[in-house]
């Protein structure tokens, strides 16, 4: 299996579970791992071949700007279900972050792998 990805794909939103943190929007931080076979793409050269990481990330950044969750592991798991369904991604492996959510940690979150990697 091959593995295309994001990195330090970053957006803003409102989450978390203090009042306070309801009201402003904060940033996340996204990495994201998909397992897909990029052999006829490789061969063709052509876009439709592959899986469109722009496609991906347009997708993801729409979602999580108009999501008002609490819990960042409800994000992650939402953000998988999405990729794994609409882009027909067998196997995922995504890193969420929020930064600065606790005082002298660069930033706390989740890393979740969902699928399976043959």
């Amino acid at each position: 299996m091959d593995i295309i990805y994001l990195s330090q794909l970053k957006i803003e939103t409102i989450i978390g579970i203090y009042d306070w943190e309801r009201k402003i929007k904060q940033l996340v931080c996204i990495d994201l791992e998909m397992g897909t076979n990029i052999q006829k793409a490789a061969t063709t050269d052509s876009i439709q071949d592959t899986l469109d990481y722009k496609a991906v990330a347009k997708r993801i950044i729409s979602f999580v700007e108009a999501s008002e969750f609490q819990l960042v592991e409800s994000m992650a798991e939402k953000i998988t279900q999405i990729v794994m369904q609409e882009f027909q991604v067998p196997w995922v492996k995504l890193r969420l972050a929020k930064p600065g959510a606790i005082t002298g940690s660069q930033d706390v979150g989740i890393l979740i792998e969902r699928g399976n990697k043959t």
